[in-house]
């Protein structure tokens, strides 16, 4: 499992400095040393190793064995009106009553499974946070990837957070402002990147996705897998 552990580009984040140690402070405390803090023109982000690697690896294996990934219709995205081939695979867990639209599809999250659980409950617990809903992405290798999105659905809780998991394979994670996207850009503003290691949790909070899009680009030199979990707090369907 060491092909995972590479250390991440903290030179990006402020403060930059070595590779934070796993958070065991107090709930809900993002001023404690181990998180790093990305600030840019309406970026909020914080990032922290929350899972050191033996865990880290234990967890990895458990989302290996027990994720069950949407096959079939539910493996494609609705592209300006064509149906494509998700470039990774993907699978919805939360809790009961809840539905999640994106890219053309409406899902329903099957059950939380044990695993899922118990990264969540560590999540809320370092970030004084809730959430009931995940997307679970992973990427078989540095082919596999996500385009330029913005995590903007009507479904999700005004002003809550969007809590990112990463397990497996470091890859690179960028964020573009919307003014400098396309071709004729509005204005131009530095991209901000950065790595997710094995173990890690990267916090976007408000205002980030009302400005700021993110993508996961391809790099062919990953040859690892990689399993990304981004916790949602959902407004419950309406009746």
């Amino acid at each position: 499992m060491d092909k995972f552990l590479v250390r991440p580009d903290l030179g990006d984040l402020r403060g930059g400095g070595e590779e934070p140690a796993p958070t065991g402070g107090a709930s809900g405390d993002l001023r404690s040393p181990g998180w790093r803090h990305l600030r840019a023109e309406g970026l909020s982000c914080d990032y922290t190793v929350l899972f050191g690697k033996a865990e880290a690896d234990k967890i990895f294996r458990e989302l290996e064995q027990e994720v069950e990934y949407f096959t079939g219709a539910l493996a494609k995205v609705q592209v300006f009106g064509k149906w494509h081939s998700v470039p990774r695979k993907q699978a919805t867990y939360g809790d009961a009553g809840l539905t999640y639209t994106f890219s053309g599809l409406t899902l329903t999250p099957k059950p939380w499974i044990p695993v899922l659980a118990r990264v969540r409950d560590r999540v809320c617990e370092v970030t004084g946070q809730t959430f009931n809903f995940v997307l679970v992405n992973r990427y078989k290798d540095g082919c596999d990837h996500i385009g330029e999105h913005r995590d903007d659905e009507r479904e999700l809780a005004p002003g809550s957070p969007i809590a990112s998991v990463s397990f497996g394979a470091c890859r690179d994670f960028l964020f573009r402002h919307r003014d400098s996207r396309g071709k004729r850009p509005r204005r131009t503003v530095e991209t901000v990147r950065l790595q997710l290691a094995h173990g890690s949790l990267l916090m976007m909070n408000p205002p980030t996705n009302t400005h700021w899009y993110h993508s996961l680009p391809i790099r062919k030199r990953v040859l690892a897998p990689r399993v990304n979990l981004t916790f949602r707090k959902i407004l419950p369907t309406k009746k």
